[in-house]
């Protein structure tokens, strides 16, 4: 009997960067049912991998414990090593990932690596080359499976199924008066990501005075003390911040009509659950390659400012001080293009 062959998918982080690979790993897994893939990466993203293929397992490393610094990755290398693995391809693309590519490329073993067309993506940001556009990440994911003598041509639409969400209650309390629900997501990871929470605000008010169902996403801590206040000053609003799980919160967003999110990781959360977005852009846009997999460009909104975009991945500061490509986007543009997106009332959950 011909043993099965086994591919190494390295995949470490972070929150949105993981969400990007889980369509070309699970086309991988469909289109190669024989194939054992092993997934490394963090417990807390591999949380994300819901309703697993029967072919994906999982690697976990612990970078802030047993595979710190130097020794760590010796030790993880050793773990490595106990594992048969045919071919090796690194989503990463970083010097931890290097590492265990250098280990493998030693012993013989096939390595290919993401290509992050990185002197490309800089010359985006270049006046001249604004019409450049990079390929979307899951995409790029896929062609290191075809490199690998492993094509494959990405078709995931959903981790849950029609019948899943059809048959599972919302993991919070159920509205029943059969207005939209809204899942809002006002926070990225640097300032120039994020919509001017004043002008959030906005958006959120007059959502609220028309009576749809809002749940307000993001991080404990400061985050939540912002979405804390929203919701006690807005009768419609929940904040969820401490109160699911990430399997509960994928369950909820895949019941949500429309999500509203930054270029961030919930953007990809949602596209995770087939849940249309509306994504906000500044610092970054579409052309980047991160927009969510599935998602409409039509519902990014992006002023396409000669200075945009100035970032690839995001900055703390806007290095014209003006942050008009944010400022300059009205509540008003943002909340008609969430009504566009939700179905009529009587369709609504």
């Amino acid at each position: 009997m011909k043993e099965k062959k086994t591919i190494l998918i390295i995949r470490t982080s972070a929150l949105g960067d993981v969400a990007m690979c889980i369509p070309a790993v699970y086309s991988l897994a469909e289109d190669y049912p024989d194939l054992e893939i092993k997934v490394l990466t963090q417990p807390f993203f591999a949380r994300l991998f819901v309703n697993v293929p029967a072919n994906i397992s999982f690697i976990l490393t612990d970078w802030k414990g047993k595979h710190r610094g130097v020794r760590g990755i010796f030790r993880l290398l050793k773990e490595l090593g106990r594992y048969h693995i045919d071919c090796v391809a690194d989503l990463h693309n970083v010097l931890r990932s290097w590492i265990i590519d250098a280990y493998f490329l030693l012993k013989g073993t096939p390595v290919r690596i993401v290509n992050k067309e990185r002197r490309r993506r800089k010359e985006l940001l270049c006046s001249e080359n604004k019409g450049n556009r990079q390929q979307n990440y899951v995409l790029r994911y896929a062609d290191v499976f075809c490199k690998l003598q492993l094509p494959i041509v990405p078709d995931f639409t959903s981790l849950l199924s029609l019948e899943e969400l059809n048959n599972t209650r919302l993991p919070i309390a159920q509205p029943n008066d059969g207005n939209c629900l809204i899942g809002i997501a006002p926070f990225a990871r640097y300032q120039t990501k994020t919509y001017p929470l004043p002008l959030m605000e906005k958006v959120i008010g007059y959502l609220n005075d028309k009576g749809y169902h809002l749940f307000l996403f993001g991080s404990q801590g400061k985050e939540l003390n912002v979405l804390k206040t929203w919701e006690q000053k807005y009768k419609s609003c929940i904040a969820l911040p401490g109160l699911l799980t990430i399997r509960e919160e994928l369950s909820l967003i895949g019941h949500l009509d429309v999500m509203l999110t930054m270029d961030s990781a919930n953007m990809h959360l949602a596209s995770l659950v087939h849940t249309p977005v509306v994504s906000v852009w500044g610092s970054t846009t579409p052309a980047c390659g991160f927009l969510g997999w599935g998602q409409s460009e039509e519902n990014a909104i992006c002023l396409h400012l000669p200075c945009q975009p100035c970032s690839i991945s995001g900055r703390k500061k806007c290095p014209l001080q003006h942050f008009s490509c944010m400022t300059s986007i009205s509540p008003e543009e943002i909340c008609n293009r969430i009504e566009i997106n939700l179905p009529s009332k009587n369709e609504c959950i």
